[in-house]
């Protein structure tokens, strides 16, 4: 799934937080620990001088052989046990009021007393339970991170909108960009770098592509135009000769075929030239067009070809198909589409419009032999051995329909049955509907 630039950073951003922040949680766990310890140790080593020097002071003192109210006892030991170091270390003792054994910290330091006798001197403080530690660490951790996380999110949502800003509106001012669509865009100036760079590199690129477009719709405009008075001249001469009487069988036979491959020429040229501007996007203006009516006159416009095919055409109206749509080009999809299906289909065949809220399906007989889906709306495929056809009246269609998103054409056979089927997302037109 596709996510935008900034939540994109955000959640990278925060799986390598939680990374740092169990590192260092561990590191601040074990920090602490020694901390603990150490102070611990440090008042331990501290009272076990002032007891050696009040035991000196008061040797009552050597008579206090268990625990009492100052945690510390005296006993005497032999002198091969005597040991010149302190040792410190970590004793579980049973507490009557918890009812449970505690930890404490030991310390234990032998002595020699005012009467030349070896004592020893253990010495207990209590001490935090490591496992509370850990709660209270995890918690404070656990805390300590959803903040950090929500602030991350909250002040780098808001720093990355505003430094993002400008280039959503470069982004949007390329989503609104259309060739040969004039447009006033007025110069902006941004503050970071590398987004006036870009700027100022797309309407560069922009105004590249404006001159190439104009230059390339002049061309095709003036190529066209300047064919099709020739080929006109050329086919008016030739009908001309026809009429000629003096004209054997033979020379008109070819003369007529000359004239039919001019004027598919003428066609060729037409459509051609009609790709273009529907590719050059010369077809912008939209409007509300009710497709139900548009095929309704198409065939009553084609009756003549009907009847001379003798196709039974039936037109079954399931819904109102109705859409945001340039009027002449949606004249020419649907005047695509019925040609195709009637000049492709059977002599007393049969073609049944489906008209559908959101689809209208074109259903006719024809071939038994179904086509090639892949191919049939590239251009110059012909249907056939039909050289008669400049292959480009479904490529037609394909290319308008390309024009508007969430549009398509597609082709099935079944049961002896061709179907073209256009299909309209209703999602993207539904407003216009109601």
């Amino acid at each position: 799934m596709k996510v935008s630039l900034k939540y994109y950073t955000i959640k990278y951003l925060i799986m390598i937080l939680l990374l740092i922040i169990a590192v260092w949680a561990g590191l601040f766990y074990a920090y602490i620990l020694d901390e603990v310890h150490d102070n611990v140790d440090d008042g331990l080593r501290d009272r076990k001088i002032q007891i050696i020097k009040a035991v000196y002071l008061n040797p009552q003192l050597l008579k206090n052989n268990e625990f009492g109210f100052n945690e510390f006892k005296i006993n005497p030991i032999a002198a091969g046990d005597y040991k010149n170091k302190s040792r410190l270390y970590n004793k579980m003792y049973y507490m009557e009021y918890d009812d449970k054994d505690q930890p404490y910290r030991v310390l234990e330091a032998d002595f020699i007393d005012q009467y030349k006798n070896h004592q020893r001197l253990v010495i207990r403080t209590s001490t935090v339970e490591e496992d509370e530690l850990i709660y209270d660490l995890t918690t404070a951790l656990i805390v300590l991170y959803l903040l950090l996380v929500i602030s991350i999110v909250v002040v780098n949502g808001y720093l990355l909108n505003k430094a993002m800003q400008p280039f959503y509106l470069i982004l949007d001012k390329l989503k609104k960009y259309q060739f040969g669509v004039h447009s006033s865009r007025e110069p902006q100036s941004y503050s970071i770098t590398e987004f006036e760079e870009l700027n100022v590199e797309i309407d560069e690129m922009i105004e590249r592509n404006e001159l190439v477009f104009y230059q390339q719709k002049q061309f095709i405009e003036n190529a066209s135009h300047e064919l099709q008075t020739p080929l006109a001249i050329v086919i008016n001469k030739i009908d001309l000769q026809i009429q000629n009487e003096d004209l054997d069988e033979k020379n008109m036979n070819l003369l007529s075929e000359v004239k039919n491959d001019l004027r598919r020429m003428v066609g060729l040229n037409k459509s051609l030239l009609m790709l273009s501007k529907i590719e050059n996007s010369q077809f912008n203006k939209t409007s509300g067009v009710d497709f139900n009516g548009k095929i309704t006159k198409l065939v009553e416009n084609y009756e003549d070809f009907i009847a001379f095919k003798n196709v039974e055409v039936s037109i079954m109206e399931k819904g109102i198909f109705v859409a945001d749509f340039n009027q002449d080009l949606a004249d020419i999809l649907l005047s695509n589409l019925l040609k195709n299906a009637i000049k492709y289909n059977n002599e007393d065949g049969i073609l049944n419009i489906m008209i559908e809220n959101d689809r209208i399906t074109f259903q006719n007989s024809g071939s038994n032999v179904a086509l090639d889906s892949s191919k049939i709306f590239n251009r110059f495929y012909k249907q056939g051995t039909d050289h008669g056809s400049t292959g480009l009246g479904l490529s037609i269609i394909k290319t308008i329909i390309k024009q508007y998103p969430g549009w398509d054409i597609s082709y099935e056979f079944e049961g002896a049955m061709h179907y073209f089927i256009l299909t309209k997302n209703r999602i993207l037109y539904s407003d216009y509907k109601e």
